[in-house]
């Protein structure tokens, strides 16, 4: 039994398996999951119902299990921040700052072959996608 808080076998075999520079992809209900990430990466389905594990609570989980160095998020044509958006500024380590990508170009983004796990989720929240880039552990001392 693991006594931390992330405990899904997937993600923690994804992560495990993952790197500096590897990505990681937590995408509200309406994301294209299938034809809008890496077909190779690790899929996990949290999506049991609508609503279910929004995207806030599980960035809340990762950025306790992983280092991050950057997270990019899909920015609305409008330009105008979803309110999500301060709820990840909230959750992410301090000094990493949310770097807005066009819809398309996120997709684009999302379908490298450096996306190395994707978390569906039910969040009904709209542009509640964001992508996470993996830092570095640094050595003990």
């Amino acid at each position: 039994m693991i006594k931390y808080k992330l405990t899904h076998p997937q993600i923690l075999a994804a992560l495990a398996s993952a790197g500096h520079g590897s990505k990681v992809l937590i995408a509200d209900g309406n994301y294209p999951f299938s034809t809008g990430s890496n077909p190779a990466a690790t899929h996990v389905y949290l999506n049991l119902t609508r609503g279910f594990a929004p995207v806030d609570e599980v960035l809340a989980v990762l950025v306790d299990a992983i280092p991050i160095e950057a997270a990019h998020v899909m920015m609305p044509e409008s330009g105008e921040e979803p309110p999500i958006f301060e709820s990840f500024r909230k959750i992410l380590p301090e000094g990493v700052s949310l770097e807005p990508l066009g819809r398309f170009t996120f997709y684009e983004t999302a379908r490298t072959r450096d996306v190395a796990l994707v978390i569906a989720t039910g969040e009904q929240r709209i542009y509640a996608n964001i992508l996470l880039t993996i830092g570095v552990v640094p050595p003990d001392e």
